[in-house]
C-alpha cells in the first residue's frame, strides 16, 4: 500500500473516531450536557466537545493499532496452522463470544445475564453482516478472517472499556470501535486494488 493511502486511512479512522464518540456522547452522557446547558456555559459545552472528541481519537488509535496488529499476527498465524488457520479462528471467535457473557457477567455484582447475551449477539449478528460484504467484496475465503476481526479484536480492544466500573464508557467505547474497525476492514481491499 502507498504511503499515501496509509496516511489517508490514518487521518479518516481518526476522524470516525472523534465524530463517533462526540455523537454517542449525546446519548451516553447526556446528564452532563444537560448540567452545562440550562444556564448555557459554552466554555464548558466546548470543553465536553473537546474532551468527546479527543477520547474518540484514542479509541480510534486503539482500532488502527488492533487493526494492523491483526495483519501480522493473521500473516505469522498462516504460516504457523496453515489450512487449520480458519478451523482456529472460529475457535477463537466462540471463546471471545462466551468471553464476553461468562466472564463478563461474573465480574458484575448486580448485572442482568441477559444483557451481556444480548451484546454478544449483537457483535455476533454485525460481525456476520460485515464478513459477507468483506467475502461478498473480496473472495469467500475472506469471511472467516473478517468474522475473525469484527468480534476477537475487537473484544481485546474493548477490554479497558469493560473494566471500567462506569457501564457508560463501555458504551461509550464500543461504538467507534466497531465503526473504525469496519470501515477500516471494508476499505482495505479498495486502497490496496488501486496499485
Amino acid at each position: 500500500m502507498k504511503s499515501r493511502n496509509v496516511v489517508r486511512l490514518f487521518f479518516t479512522t481518526l476522524l470516525l473516531g472523534g465524530v463517533s464518540t462526540l455523537i454517542v456522547s449525546f446519548f451516553v452522557k447526556s446528564a452532563v450536557y444537560a448540567e452545562y446547558i440550562s444556564p448555557f456555559d459554552w466554555f464548558e459545552v466546548l470543553g465536553l466537545f473537546i474532551f468527546f472528541a479527543a477520547l474518540g481519537f484514542v479509541f480510534s488509535l486503539i482500532s488502527q493499532m488492533g487493526f494492523f496488529a491483526y495483519l501480522t499476527v493473521n500473516q505469522f498465524a498462516l504460516g504457523l496452522f496453515r489450512s487449520y488457520w480458519p478451523i482456529v479462528q472460529i475457535g477463537l471467535i466462540a471463546f471471545a463470544l462466551f468471553d464476553l457473557v461468562y466472564f463478563r457477567y461474573r465480574s458484575v455484582e448486580n448485572g442482568s445475564l441477559w444483557m451481556f447475551v444480548l451484546t454478544a449477539i449483537a457483535l455476533l449478528i454485525y460481525g456476520l453482516i460485515i464478513a459477507w460484504i468483506k467475502a461478498k467484496e473480496t473472495q469467500r475465503r475472506a469471511f472467516i478472517p473478517a468474522l475473525f476481526f469484527m468480534i476477537v479484536i475487537t473484544s481485546i480492544e474493548w477490554v479497558p472499556g469493560l473494566r471500567t466500573s462506569n457501564g457508560d464508557y463501555a458504551w461509550l467505547m464500543i461504538v467507534p470501535l466497531v465503526l473504525c474497525n469496519t470501515y477500516q476492514l471494508l476499505i482495505l481491499h479498495r486502497l490496496t486494488e488501486k496499485e
